[in-house]
């Protein structure tokens, strides 16, 4: 079961993209690094695109693979590319779908309501696996500072967790496929 997580995350590591959470995408400079970082994940209920209440802890403490996003749906620069990436994911692991937890978290929670986000995913011809996530304002702050994002920033990352654990990869800056599969596959 481990060794199956770990090659599943080396596929997921190898599609990933960066991840939105700005209201635009800005080109960064700086040296794209990896780290391992250790998020306290909030016990707080938020809805998924089809009006259900989710605990994001308990949906969190899956022994499947987890990749983890922050996008909205009425963006239109990274993250389609974002979402176009989790559609890729799930064609990888076709035809069982659910090995692999994608997590889409909105910080646009004023605009994206299920029923938008529901339509979100029928654009992207979302598979079951694919999970997105909204709240009130407060809520997805509490999210949003747990795993140490700041309102309205810019940055570029990716979180994923192969294994059960607090311990999550946060790959900052932009890796293309090819970064990806130098760096973890070999």
């Amino acid at each position: 079961m481990i060794r199956n997580n770990l090659i599943i995350g080396a596929v997921l590591l190898s599609i990933v993209a960066p991840v939105c959470i700005g209201l635009r995408a800005e080109a960064s400079d700086k040296k794209n690094q990896k780290s391992i970082e250790s998020y306290v994940v909030p016990d707080v209920v938020l809805t998924d695109q089809n009006g259900m209440k989710v605990n994001l802890k308990n949906l969190l403490q899956t022994s499947k693979p987890v990749m983890l996003d922050f996008i909205y749906s009425s963006c239109t620069t990274t993250c389609p590319v974002l979402s176009a990436d989790y559609v890729s994911v799930q064609k990888v692991i076709a035809p069982d779908t659910l090995k692999v937890q994608l997590i889409s978290i909105s910080i646009d929670p004023e605009n994206d309501t299920p029923q938008v986000m529901k339509g979100y995913l029928k654009r992207y011809r979302a598979k079951p696996g694919w999970v997105f996530l909204t709240g009130n304002r407060e809520e997805i702050d509490t999210v949003m500072k747990a795993f140490r994002l700041k309102e309205m920033s810019y940055n570029y990352f990716t979180l994923i967790r192969t294994l059960p654990s607090d311990k999550w990869t946060k790959i900052n800056g932009h890796l293309n496929a090819k970064e990806i599969q130098a760096e973890y596959l070999n």
